[in-house]
């Protein structure tokens, strides 16, 4: 009888944490850049332009800013889960299922590996 393994090994979270730190990582740049982004949008150098297309250039830039905060806000979270995981890593509770207490699938934690829930119970949640 084999026994079930109850959470990854030290070297197995190595991994996993250098999967998660490269796209933290890549994750801080994107979100400095769409700060960047809504910084420049500010005035895009249609001050002197006529007043009709200034109209439709506020309205455009009414929405682009607010693309740009919901853009923001989610990178933040994504962020946030991130962290979060490494936490989970340090305390090394990562790749255990909070529903099922069982083991995620290690291909899914390369994909997403953010994630607190196996297929199993996410599929339940629908």
């Amino acid at each position: 009888m084999t026994e079930e393994k109850i959470r990854y090994s030290d070297a197995e979270l190595a991994g996993f944490r250098a999967i998660i730190q490269e796209k933290l990582d890549q994750a801080v740049r994107d979100l400095e850049l769409i700060r960047e982004t809504f910084m420049n949008n500010r005035t895009n150098g249609t001050d002197d332009t006529s007043p009709t297309f200034k109209a439709f250039e506020e309205g455009s830039e009414t929405m682009s800013k607010e693309q740009n905060a919901q853009l923001a806000s989610r990178q933040e979270k994504f962020i946030r889960d991130l962290h979060n995981a490494l936490t989970r890593i340090e305390n090394k509770t990562y790749g255990i299922c909070r529903v099922t207490g069982k083991l995620i699938n290690p291909e899914r934690l390369k994909l997403v590996p953010h994630a607190t829930l196996s297929i199993e119970a996410k599929n339940k949640q629908r």
